[in-house]
């Protein structure tokens, strides 16, 4: 068992020990505060289109094996909004990051599991672009000339690295709570 923090910044075990001081008060609490804000933000920007449509997702929830769908739906779109809300504020992050992360892992899943392909146009498309149609900007013929094919895997690749990237965040904050600037930490004088 590991008996050490990891957020220690005992002057002895510094290169530059005058620092201590800074990495503990400043350093730290800003850091992880930040990036509490930029998982928790991300999670209502991401979740407010699906307030504003609850239902939306029915059929993608259902092809996920949530059932009823008219149910999952709205919840999920509620755990992002109102759980982003907590785990942002700092209040109740851990279950709220808890909640989110197994939301954003599911995410994460569908993603890897279901690639958007390999080929964005049909021949027929390919010959559209080809002839010099109007409707294309030149950047969207230089994108889409072999198909789409590098385009899509860019876009699935982005897709798996944020996926990635927010749910580690959000497992981040269910395991080590909000931090020192934190509403738990202010209102409860303690972490959730």
């Amino acid at each position: 068992m590991i008996t050490a923090s990891i957020f220690s910044n005992e002057k002895d075990r510094l290169v530059i020990p005058p620092l201590s001081t800074f990495y503990n008060t400043v350093a730290q609490p800003m850091a992880w505060s930040v990036f509490r804000l930029a998982v928790g933000g991300m999670l209502v920007v991401e979740g407010w289109p699906k307030i504003l449509a609850p239902f939306a997702q029915v059929g993608f929830v259902e092809r996920l094996g949530f059932y009823p769908g008219w149910l999952w739906s709205p919840t999920l779109a509620l755990l992002q909004v109102v759980g982003g809300l907590l785990i942002a504020l700092g209040l109740f992050t851990r279950p709220a990051a808890l909640a989110n992360g197994v939301m954003l892992a599911v995410t994460l899943y569908f993603h890897s599991a279901n690639p958007y392909g390999d080929a964005f146009l049909t021949q027929a498309g390919i010959d559209a672009l080809k002839a010099g149609s109007e409707f294309f900007t030149p950047e969207a013929l230089a994108r889409l000339a072999d198909g789409g094919h590098g385009f899509l895997h860019q876009v699935q690749s982005k897709a798996e690295l944020a996926s990635l990237f927010w749910t580690g965040g959000a497992f981040l904050y269910a395991a080590f709570g909000g931090g020192y600037l934190s509403l738990d930490r202010v209102l409860f004088k303690k972490q959730f």
